[in-house]
């Protein structure tokens, strides 16, 4: 006889499965996760930062193609398959993009790529660079799906890394933010008196200050860099975590069940974290869902601003930075492109978050 499972889990989940739009949400996420992940073995400038500039090509629109001449690297420098998925090889070679060549017994000469009939550059090379194998094998036609950017790197590659800035300042943020926030709000929802009463002080002058504001301030602060920005909005989203656990743990702290657990002679340390916050993480979850999405806005707004990851790290909000005035240009996808996938990602995170909300709803 087949027995159902109706823990509260399983129930959230089944209705979590019917919200359609939270499911899609939800896969759109991991999908764009692995793309995080594996974003230099997708990535079709595999080099450090995708920062291999071709400023003949420079403002391409998406689907341009180009002959390009790849010229092989002296130096080899030894690195595993795992340090290249993380950071990118290092020996990338040089490419320069082409309009024609010859081959000669001793010798490759080239023509550089030019626009509308401009003189081109003529450069040689011994044959002898090329150790002797098939040119085909160094001169191939090479195509950027998403154009390229200002300095003429390829958009698409940028976009891949892009995605992994944003989903770590998404992770951090809200690591931090739970890290401060459940503690907090934990002691002063538990203990109350002037312990709560000091930490609401604090909680409302921190709530009181425009969190951009105190981002920026943060941020210069600590100085200028990738993982600065990353404390920084941490820091500064712990305030409405705290404020939701302090109201819980005071309605949760009168149940029968802390009362036996005080009874048995448990300690306040794990009656807190043992005992009652596993049973108010409900709302704590759907707000980190929106507190990821917010992470990644405002990491955006300060790449925007100048003050968030610096070049050549790509980073959506530095690409909208660089290439806004495009927009009268004609070139409008430069900035349309990192705005939209910082549009579908926040959507799709705040998607997650209101399915999430309907599912651990014990009222529906």
């Amino acid at each position: 006889m087949k027995t159902k499972t109706n823990s509260l889990s399983t129930l959230a989940l089944q209705k979590f499965k019917k919200n359609t739009a939270g499911v899609f949400a939800f896969w759109f996420v991991i999908l764009c996760a692995l793309a995080a992940i594996f974003a230099y073995v997708l990535a079709p400038d595999n080099s450090s930062n995708a920062n291999q500039m071709h400023l003949e090509i420079h403002s391409k629109k998406p689907g341009f193609e180009v002959l390009m001449l790849t010229i092989p690297s002296e130096k080899t420098i030894e690195q595993s398959f795992f340090n290249t998925v993380l950071f990118g090889k290092k020996n990338q070679k040089t490419e320069i993009p082409i309009s024609n060549y010859s081959i000669s017994t001793t010798k490759l000469t080239i023509h550089t790529y030019t626009e509308n009939n401009a003189i081109s550059l003529t450069k040689t090379f011994p044959l002898s660079k090329f150790q002797g194998k098939d040119m085909s094998t160094f001169i191939k036609t090479k195509k950027f799906y998403l154009g390229t950017d200002k300095y003429g790197r390829d958009l698409l590659s940028r976009m891949l890394i892009g995605t992994r800035i944003s989903f770590s300042i998404g992770f951090i943020a809200v690591f931090i933010s739970l890290v401060i926030g459940l503690s907090i709000g934990a002691i002063a929802g538990y203990f109350g008196g002037k312990i709560d009463a000091f930490i609401m002080w604090l909680i409302n002058i921190t709530w009181s200050i425009p969190t951009l504001l105190l981002v920026i301030a943060i941020t210069l602060a600590l100085g200028k860099g990738f993982w600065q920005v990353f404390i920084a909005v941490g820091l500064t989203m712990w305030v409405e975590v705290a404020r939701v656990v302090r109201g819980q743990l005071i309605s949760a702290k009168e149940m029968q069940y802390v009362e036996a657990a005080k009874a048995l002679g448990f300690s306040n340390f794990r009656i807190i974290f043992k005992h009652i916050l596993p049973n108010i993480m409900a709302p704590v979850i759907v707000i980190s869902a929106a507190n990821f999405a917010s992470a990644i806005l405002m990491e955006s707004g300060l790449s925007f601003l100048g003050i968030g990851a610096q070049p050549p790290i790509p980073s959506w909000g530095a690409m909208i930075k660089d290439h806004y005035s495009y927009i009268i240009l004609g070139k409008a996808y430069l900035a349309i492109i990192p705005g939209l996938a910082i549009m579908s990602l926040v959507m799709a995170f705040m998607l997650i978050g209101n399915a999430l909300r309907d599912a651990l709803d014990v009222k529906n």
